[in-house]
């Protein structure tokens, strides 16, 4: 592991940054549905979706330069964020909107009346997901001895995102949607994310041979992160 202060540093925190922020979107456009036709399938998917395959490609970014425990405190991160953003919602919730106010206790509570719910599934399914993802891509990391950026990317990707996937919507919808709508949900939310998946893996590659490149890093070979 190749030791950097300050370069390395700053690298890591805009990536974290980038990825709690991409997850907070999530959580908080995640109540409105909508329809994606890529010509040979339309996909009826959660708006929260779009950013959501962001996230995963930053974990492997992380995972790949900087090694497990270092993504493992950023998945982390996440999760206690997105708890602060319930609570704030919360909080939000229980002083009354002015007369004049521009938004009213009726247009709040209609827009994240959901949200608790939402994030309350989100946080169960996101740590699970991003877990497994991290430990299938360093299990594939191990195994290949580096190489194969592809394999890994993606193989994490596609596990972790049908966990994901089903955690949200048997959580939000069971006992609200027949079974059969359910599963049409899954199936379009992950096959979303992992035609998502395919089409960043240029980004993947191209990401990770800029940070070898910069921070002169072997294959193999992991960024540290120390104190001055």
């Amino acid at each position: 592991m190749k030791q950097k202060n300050k370069p390395s540093l700053n690298l890591y925190i805009a990536l974290s940054s980038l990825f709690v922020a991409a997850l907070i979107v999530c959580n908080l456009i995640a109540n409105k549905f909508i329809s994606i036709d890529l010509g040979f399938k339309t996909f009826i998917i959660s708006a929260g979706v779009l950013p959501y395959p962001l996230t995963f490609l930053i974990t492997d970014i992380l995972s790949e330069t900087f090694g497990k425990k270092l993504t493992t405190k950023v998945v982390i991160t996440g999760f206690i964020s997105s708890i602060v953003v319930l609570i704030i919602l919360w909080l939000g919730n229980q002083f009354n909107a002015i007369e004049n106010s521009p938004v009213s206790d009726q247009s709040y509570e209609m827009i994240f009346q959901n949200s608790y719910r939402v994030i309350f599934a989100s946080m169960a399914a996101y740590l699970s997901a991003q877990m497994i993802d991290v430990k299938i891509f360093h299990y594939w990391k191990r195994k290949t001895n580096g190489k194969h950026l592809w394999l890994r990317n993606n193989l994490s990707t596609v596990f972790s995102q049908l966990v994901d996937t089903t955690l949200v919507v048997v959580v939000l919808f069971a006992g609200v949607l027949e079974t059969s709508i359910m599963i049409e949900y899954i199936i379009d939310g992950w096959l979303f994310k992992v035609l998502c998946a395919l089409v960043d893996t240029p980004i993947f590659y191209f990401a990770v041979a800029s940070i070898r490149k910069h921070f002169g890093l072997a294959i193999n070979e992991e960024i540290g992160i120390t104190a001055d």
